[in-house]
């Protein structure tokens, strides 16, 4: 039996500044549709991923800003700094760690994200 992990809620205090930054980080906008006046659903999958995030009205419960490392693989750690960087997206400088090299950069509700590459780049 397969367990795949396809959509992860994300918490957000207003839903088209939230698209205006994701699609800025190079996510893509795979539906935005309004349910009703207490429903709206806003799902994006960053590129080449399997697994999308979801927010909006009536998504889920969570507080705003609440999530804490979110985290996404790329191969090349210097091309996804320099490409989030280029897109506008606050990134940190490259931390080199025993089990890879990360970027981390937070979206406008301060859910803050983890961008890895899982072989640190000194290997």
């Amino acid at each position: 039996m397969d367990i795949k992990l396809e959509l992860i809620g994300v918490p957000v205090t207003d839903i088209d500044r939230a698209k205006a930054f994701y699609e800025r980080a190079g996510f893509h906008a795979d539906h935005d549709v309004t349910v009703s006046e207490e429903i709206r659903f806003v799902q994006m999958t960053p590129p080449g991923s399997a697994c999308s995030i979801a927010f909006g009205k009536g998504v889920t419960a969570m507080t705003p800003g609440s999530l804490d490392n979110l985290q996404v693989v790329v191969t090349d750690i210097e091309e996804a700094h320099a490409d989030l960087s280029a897109r506008g997206v606050g990134v940190s400088a490259i931390e080199d760690q025993p089990w890879g090299s990360f970027v981390y950069f937070a979206d406008p509700d301060g859910n803050r994200w983890a961008v890895q590459q899982t072989t640190p780049r000194d290997r």
